[in-house]
């Protein structure tokens, strides 16, 4: 190799580590942002199985960087405590034994403090290996920097739905910030549907720059023709749904559903609360009266599903989501804007176009989270990441007021449950459309 092409070789290499310490010091710094509004007694609390400390959240994402990068790269690396690798392990089979879930809140110690001490002793030794990194390192290490990146934005928006939940569980009702809302926009006009005609579609992300796999690979899927809803399904459709005895009757709900309806006494989205006769709900910015025109959201695929009954419609199928999204930039009310929920559309800005496809609320989908065709996980305990959860779940899309607007892909498939309601979840609504045969006239 001549000597110009070693520095060529090197000032790219540079050039890399560069790149990925500033993604990597932008990521960390913006999970200590998030905490900041809180006061110490707030991390540790767990208000229901599904939620996480902010403690954890912080530990974890740490405990991710040190198990699948620097004890890599460095076998004399130790951790600051062995049995982190237990308490902070979420469900990694492959690399130990775990904590309990559901008792994640019964962790006093390590203290608050402490964690952050874990997370700057993590945070000097990535640097420092991303500094003397040779090509060799960064060609072995720099896709699962990546994943931890985009894992750790995955758990700042987790910081703050759970931090929500944590905070309607105190009849105090604290507030994780105060700000003024901005949702107070005019009312819009009556929805319209947008037609998409029937056709061979790729689906799937087939791009440079990351994915998570259960993005890929792309592949072909025949869709017939539909009609997608413009914008989101608004609180005030949705409190027409209740007063119309939505939550009343069975007729119009999964049998599973109407079960999670009747065990949980559910009677509104969560959050929202009616006293004296008018309806208000818990923001993280604190309670107050239910803005009609923002999107209705903390809605359980259950709830989605009845409510498009109800309408005479139903939920798009995520291929659709993905063909609409696959027109428009990814533009939206995301975390990065500090609105902390989502937002009233205000004015159409996306020319018969749908709007709001990306951020204000997570989208539930009709589709099961199962593999695309020719789908393989990954090796070793990072496979376990996606694959194992492709059972009882339902996909969501498009991101919501509490994604980072750089962890988004218009290919990006999350998934949860179908009775969860914590996250920022809500509805856009779908249709068939018949198109005529040449004998049905």
């Amino acid at each position: 190799m001549s000597e110009r092409t070693k520095r060529e070789v090197k000032e790219q290499n540079e050039s890399i580590n560069n790149s990925l310490s500033k993604s990597y010091q932008a990521v960390r710094s913006f999970s200590e942002e998030l905490s900041r509004p809180l006061a110490i007694e707030d991390y540790v609390v767990q208000s229901m199985p599904d939620v996480s400390p902010t403690k954890w959240h912080l530990a974890h994402t740490s405990w991710f960087f040190e198990t699948f990068i620097l004890s890599k790269a460095n076998p004399k690396y130790r951790s600051p405590d062995p049995q982190f690798n237990y308490l902070f392990n979420s469900y990694y089979v492959q690399v130990g034994e775990r904590h309990c879930r559901p008792k994640r809140g019964l962790i006093s110690r390590p203290t608050v403090e402490e964690v952050y001490d874990y997370r700057r002793h993590v945070d000097q030794i990535m640097l420092e290996f991303l500094e003397v990194a040779d090509e060799e390192q960064i060609n072995n290490f720099a896709s699962v920097i990546e994943v931890g990146l985009h894992h750790e934005q995955q758990h700042q928006e987790l910081i703050l739905t759970d931090i929500k939940h944590v905070f309607y569980e105190n009849p105090l009702r604290p507030a994780y910030l105060q700000i003024i809302n901005k949702s107070s926009q005019p009312r819009l006009g009556d929805m319209n549907w947008i037609y998409y005609p029937q056709g061979l579609y790729s689906i799937g992300y087939d791009e440079e720059g990351f994915s998570f796999d259960n993005e890929t690979p792309q592949h072909k899927e025949y869709v017939n023709s539909f009609e997608l809803y413009s914008r989101l399904v608004t609180n005030r459709e949705y409190l027409e749904f209740i007063e119309d005895g939505g939550y009343q009757g069975s007729e119009i709900w999964l049998s599973d559903a109407w079960h999670a309806v009747e065990s949980n006494n559910w009677k509104a989205p969560l959050y929202w609360e009616k006293n004296d006769g008018d309806w208000r709900y818990f923001t993280l910015t604190g309670t107050r009266e239910i803005a009609l025109d923002e999107p209705v959201c903390h809605v359980s695929y259950y709830e989605a599903d009845a409510y498009s009954r109800w309408a005479g419609a139903r939920l798009p199928r995520e291929a659709e989501w993905e063909i609409a999204a696959s027109e428009l930039s990814i533009e939206g009310n995301f975390v990065d804007k500090g609105n902390y929920h989502p937002t009233a559309l205000s004015k159409s800005i996306n020319n018969g176009k749908p709007e709001q496809i990306f951020g204000d609320v997570w989208e539930w989908t009709s589709s099961p989270y199962t593999p695309y065709p020719g789908f393989n996980t990954l090796e070793g305990a990072l496979g376990e990441y996606n694959g194992k959860f492709m059972c009882n779940q339902m996909v969501l899309r498009g991101g919501s007021c509490a994604t980072s607007k750089s962890h988004i892909r218009k290919t990006y498939r999350n998934f949860f449950p179908p009775d969860a309601r914590w996250q920022f979840m809500g509805i856009r609504l779908a249709k068939d459309v018949h198109e005529p045969q040449p004998n049905d006239a």
